[in-house]
């Protein structure tokens, strides 16, 4: 359950990007400017840290049968909520 939860905050920023983007492309972008910091703050939290994360979440896949390409797609959408939270993480460290 605590480990869904976590994996829940990645999937609802990755929902208020798509929502934002679609908001703008369509003109009804919100007039908030504390929404549009919001939602800026979030794209770089979700694109650029979550890309930031592959290569240690790589490194903590190493020998647990896991794909490098599995690991690195989950990696970005999760975030590090993914290959923290693996089972049998704490036997490969």
């Amino acid at each position: 359950m605590k480990t869904t939860a976590l994996r829940a905050v990645p999937v609802l920023g990755w929902l208020y990007l798509a929502g934002g983007a679609l908001a703008a492309t369509t003109g009804r972008a919100p007039d908030s400017r504390i929404l549009r910091t919001v939602w800026w703050i979030d794209a770089f939290l979700s694109v650029v840290v979550h890309a930031a994360q592959i290569p240690v979440a790589l490194r903590a896949a190493e020998g647990s049968g896991s794909g490098r390409l599995r690991t690195a797609i989950l990696t970005q959408i999760f975030g590090l909520t993914w290959w923290r939270t693996q089972p049998g993480k704490e036997k490969r460290q």
